[in-house]
């Protein structure tokens, strides 16, 4: 055996022992009912290691490696000896509340070697920034713009003080804060260095400083980070925390190597981004109340699609936090963690014990959960288990890397999912991106070019002549097309937008979707067979969302292409659909309140028809109605009154096209007795259409089912 071979087989036999130690430590932790700490893949707060002395956590075998406040999470080889007792005894008197972990031999000596850095972090705390409360308010409450920021840099520069550097750290953050920063970043560039904020998902430069404040400023950061401060030509990943307001706001650092020095990228991870309530996210009415009443059920798989950005995650926490009660467990798979939520058991991805996404899974489905949220479906195996947990009464809850709603169905068959087994499970598949919202303190009507006129004019055709209810948006369209732009304020930072907010669509799972699941459907199929339930797409979330004023042309063509699809209901078999499709609102039509028998006398030319057409019309007719049936079942809250007119428009467009087969070669008893039926079913339709009208919250499931039975019963065509 080779040197090298011999030195392989070392370190894997120690990694089995190390391993080893570590299950056994865990089973004791559950035996004490203490928690249990790996301090290997920990960060060491050297602050909370300086307040036992090392000669004394050596002999007691215990390490401080968190300190918050007057917090103190102490690790402990055995939580029932004495001397360990005597400790955490000693560190209450002196005014700390101790949290006990149980840990192993391996973990404290690889706690205790951070003794020697202590020397270097004399005025930081590794994972925790020191920074004043009164500081970050102080700083905050001066900062309303990019200009603020750069003011307060110049008067920290030209103080020239020792605590400088302190002070523009302090400068960033309480800026950041303030100004709801999402990222923050600091480059090295030739001659000079960079920082640049990214506010409301757009990167701004802040200001330019010198190479020697860069480099002192990036030593501090990395050593509060937890990153080694000799290494810079690899990548490193480490995290802190500050305290701001009563809240602990995590920064997650990102450093790579740049041609000119180090680049680094702090993530903040605020508590208040994700406070947003389910309401406030941006989802169009209809929407919300179908994804208010999907993620109520207790079980199922809801999805949420769309690029890195675009609000996902916060989409996800919205809807944990609409479902949680106390009476239910809500387990999290995430990677990483990044906000954590109070009443919810969140674990965290680390791929190199082997926790990831499948592993994850299979445990949080031993701990009897009722709600599983799954950061990201990315293999078939993780589609299978959530598919299947979703089937065997959890709700799960995950996102979907695709372009939109339509793209979830065929990725998830990709997947090697069974299509019966996709059919049972599926909720709702839903897109989204992220627009920033104009200023409405500055904004101002611009006029739209001819080219932006055409598209978004073609866009409300669109959804017009495929059933979406733009009425209820109070647009029509054949409106002028007004459109907005940004100014610039005080009360914006001078950007001309504040805040951000999503455009939306979604896909349901109905008997449409599920009978075409056999075949592999593309996006395009998709698109076309869930045109029914009328549920705006993305294109034309964004145009409403323009034409009231939220937002700008130029924000929505970013995340979302206005002509995508535009003759995706253009060819013969669309046009027919589009014809006869109850989910239209039909103008111009004649006042269908009289009697069916008074449109039976028009010019037979125009009204005869082939039989196999008037065949396919009518199982249309009896699928949309069948459709209808299963949404008030699922929804009765929910109106329907628009949706019965139109099939009642539709019923007497196709007695008017079908006279003839209808009539002809029958007797008169037999004609009469088509008239009744006829009159029957039309009656029956006024009286749903009248019920919904004045109770439109009082489902009406029973009686479409009896409407749609007549109907396959009548004789028309069929």
């Amino acid at each position: 055996m080779s040197i090298v071979d011999e030195e392989k087989t070392r370190k894997n036999i120690e990694e089995i022992h190390h391993r080893e130690e570590e299950d056994l430590v865990q089973l004791l932790a559950q035996k004490n009912n203490i928690p249990y700490i790996d301090l290997t893949s920990v960060g060491i707060d050297t602050d909370a290691l300086r307040i036992i002395d090392e000669q004394d956590a050596r002999a007691d075998e215990v390490a401080g490696f968190k300190l918050v406040g007057d917090k103190l999470h102490l690790a402990v080889r055995s939580p029932e000896r004495e001397s360990t007792q005597n400790r955490i005894a000693t560190l209450a008197d002196k005014g700390y509340e101790v949290f006990a972990y149980m840990t192993s031999s391996t973990s404290l000596k690889k706690a205790w070697d951070h003794y020697a850095d202590i020397s270097l972090a004399s005025s930081s705390r590794g994972s925790f920034l020191d920074i004043s409360e009164s500081a970050l308010q102080e700083i905050s409450s001066r900062v309303s713009s990019a200009d603020d920021v750069r003011t307060l840099f110049q008067e920290a520069n030209e103080e020239n003080a020792s605590h400088r550097i302190s002070r523009l750290i302090e400068i960033i953050f309480g800026s950041a804060v303030a100004l709801k920063v999402s990222d923050v970043h600091i480059e090295a560039q030739e001659e000079t260095a960079r920082l640049r904020f990214r506010l409301d998902g757009v990167l701004q430069d802040i200001i330019l400083f010198d190479h020697e404040t860069y480099r002192m400023i990036m030593s501090r950061l990395k050593l509060i980070s937890g990153l080694k401060l000799t290494q810079t030509q690899d990548a490193q990943d480490g995290r802190f925390t500050i305290n701001f307001k009563g809240q602990q706001i995590e920064i997650r650092t990102s450093v790579i190597p740049g041609g000119y020095g180090e680049a680094i990228v702090m993530r903040l991870l605020n508590p208040d981004n994700i406070s947003v309530g389910l309401q406030d996210l941006g989802i169009e009415p209809k929407l919300l109340a179908i994804l208010e009443s999907e993620i109520k059920k207790p079980n199922g798989l809801i999805l949420t699609t769309g690029p890195t950005g675009s609000g996902k995650t916060t989409t996800l926490y919205s809807f944990l936090k609409e479902v949680y009660t106390p009476e239910i467990k809500i387990l999290t798979i995430e990677d990483p963690i990044e906000y954590h939520v109070e009443g919810i058991t969140q674990t965290q991805v680390d791929h190199e014990k082997g926790y990831d996404f499948l592993s994850g899974l299979r445990a949080a489905l031993r701990q009897d959960p009722d709600v599983i949220m799954v950061g990201e479906i990315r293999d078939s195996e993780t589609a299978n288990i959530a598919v299947n947990a979703s089937l065997t009464g959890h709700l799960v809850l995950s996102t979907l890397h695709t372009n939109n709603a339509a793209g979830a169905i065929p990725r998830l068959l990709d997947l090697k999912l069974k299509p019966g087994i996709l059919a049972a499970a599926l909720s709702v598949s839903i897109a989204q991106r992220l627009v920033r919202k104009l200023c409405v303190h500055c904004k101002v009507q611009a006029e739209p070019t001819e080219q932006e006129k055409s598209v978004l004019k073609k866009v409300l055709d669109q959804a017009a002549r495929t059933g979406k209810d733009l009425a209820a948006y109070n647009i029509s369209p054949d409106q002028e097309i007004v459109t907005w732009k940004p100014v610039g304020c005080e009360k914006c930072g001078g950007r001309g937008y504040k805040g951000r907010l999503g455009v939306f669509e979604a896909i349901l799972n109905d008997n449409a979707l599920q009978q075409i699941l056999e075949k592999h459907p593309s996006e395009r199929e998709v698109k076309k067979v869930a045109v029914h339930q009328g549920i705006l797409s993305m294109k034309e979330d964004g145009v409403l969302k323009i034409l009231a004023g939220i937002t700008s042309v130029e924000e929505v063509v970013k995340v979302v292409d206005l002509e995508e699809d535009l003759d995706l209901f253009e060819n013969e078999e669309m046009r027919k659909m589009d014809e006869i499709s109850p989910a239209r609102t039909v103008e111009g039509v004649e006042n269908h309140d009289s009697a069916p028998h008074d449109y039976y006398n028009e010019d037979e030319a125009m009204l005869a028809s082939e039989d196999s057409a008037v065949q396919d019309e009518v199982r249309l007719l009896v699928d949309y109605l069948q459709m209808l049936e299963q949404e008030q079942a699922r929804h009765p809250h929910l109106g329907i009154a628009k949706q019965i007119r139109s099939v009642q428009q539709t019923i007497l467009s196709l007695l008017k096209k079908n006279r003839t087969s209808l009539f002809e070669h029958k007797t008169k008893t037999e004609q009469e007795r088509v008239h009744e039926e006829v009159d029957l079913l039309m009656q029956e339709l006024k009286k749903i259409e009248h019920h919904q009208s004045i109770q439109p919250d009082v489902g009406v499931a029973d009686a479409l089912q009896g409407i749609r039975s007549s109907l396959q019963n009548l004789s028309l065509g069929l």
